[in-house]
């Protein structure tokens, strides 16, 4: 390692520390959430989308916590009953063939250390036969923690829908 790479390297590493985004662990340096955590999160809750797209269990059952929780419809908003509220595996379960589109839109995210919240639109599709298929969205609020090295999914709120297309 040449001197300058050894200065460049140490003044990196006094820069992540002063921030607090390295802590000792047992002596160990652990990287903590990025200095652009908003827009990691964000790139996360796109490959959740994804995820939920194509029924992808696996991924989704590691990236949502064990108590996650999926409430359904915004009757709750206005003093009014729910759509329903699912635990992780009610959701996991209900993804096969739920969907033919979804795409996310409108993100916003909010960081509080090792706790994000994150806002935004959700533009589906139901699955099934063409001919029975509904256009919907929906706009969410939805929990996230830093947790082992990772964001992982608290929780999503539907605050606004499912509106359905005539």
């Amino acid at each position: 390692m040449t001197r300058s790479t050894a200065g460049w390297v140490l003044v990196k590493t006094v820069s992540l520390v002063s921030l607090g985004l390295l802590t000792s662990s047992a002596g160990a340096q652990v990287p903590r959430v990025s200095t652009d955590a908003a827009g990691d999160v964000l790139a996360f809750e796109r490959q959740i989308e994804a995820a939920v797209l194509q029924s992808d269990v696996v991924f989704l059952d590691g990236a949502c916590a064990s108590d996650f929780t999926y409430t359904h419809g915004d009757g709750w908003t206005t003093g009014g009953p729910i759509l329903g509220t699912d635990t992780k595996s009610e959701w996991l379960a209900s993804l096969p063939g739920r969907y033919s589109s979804r795409q996310v839109d409108s993100q916003q995210a909010e960081v509080h250390g090792d706790i994000a919240i994150t806002m935004g639109r959700v533009q589906a599709r139901t699955g099934g036969p063409g001919s029975t298929q509904r256009s919907f969205s929906f706009w969410y609020v939805r929990v996230y923690a830093w947790r082992d090295s990772r964001w992982q999914y608290l929780s999503h709120r539907t605050v606004h829908g499912p509106i359905y297309e005539e």
